[in-house]
C-alpha cells in the first residue's frame, strides 16, 4: 500500500469515526427531549459520513471529494454557531467529532491536490 492509499485509508476512517459518534449521540437527544429535527439532522449526518468511506475508498470522481469537503464544513460551521457560538459548554465528544472532521478535510484536500497534480502531469 503505498502513501497515496494510505490518505485514503486514513481519511475514510476519519469521516467514519465522527458518523459514528453523530450516531452515538442520539441517544442522548431522546433523553433531553431535544425536537425531532435536530435528532433527524444528527442520523443524517451520521449516516452521510459513514457513506462517505465508499466513495473516498473506492476514489469516484473528484465531484465526490468536493462535496465531502463542502459538507463536513458546513457541518462544522454549524457546529460552531450552534455550540460555542451559543454559549453551551464543549464535551469532549464535540471537540473528537471536529478533530476527526477536520483531518478527514485536510486528507482529502491533499487527495484532490495529488490527482490534479497527476492530471496536469499526463497532460503536458
Amino acid at each position: 500500500m503505498n502513501m497515496g492509499n494510505n490518505v485514503l485509508v486514513y481519511a475514510a476512517a476519519s469521516t467514519f469515526i465522527a458518523g459514528i459518534l453523530h450516531i452515538a449521540l442520539v441517544p442522548m437527544f431522546f433523553k433531553s427531549m431535544t425536537t425531532p429535527d435536530v435528532t433527524i439532522f444528527f442520523i443524517v449526518s451520521g449516516l452521510a459520513q459513514i457513506f462517505w468511506i465508499i466513495p473516498t475508498i473506492k476514489r469516484w470522481i473528484m465531484p465526490w471529494y468536493y462535496i465531502g469537503i463542502g459538507g463536513t464544513i458546513v457541518l462544522i460551521i454549524l457546529w460552531i454557531i450552534a455550540i460555542p457560538g451559543s454559549g453551551y459548554p464543549i464535551g469532549q465528544t464535540d471537540v473528537a467529532i471536529e478533530v476527526f472532521q477536520i483531518v478527514y478535510i485536510i486528507l482529502s484536500v491533499i487527495v484532490v491536490v495529488k490527482t490534479n497534480r497527476e492530471k496536469n502531469k499526463i497532460q503536458i
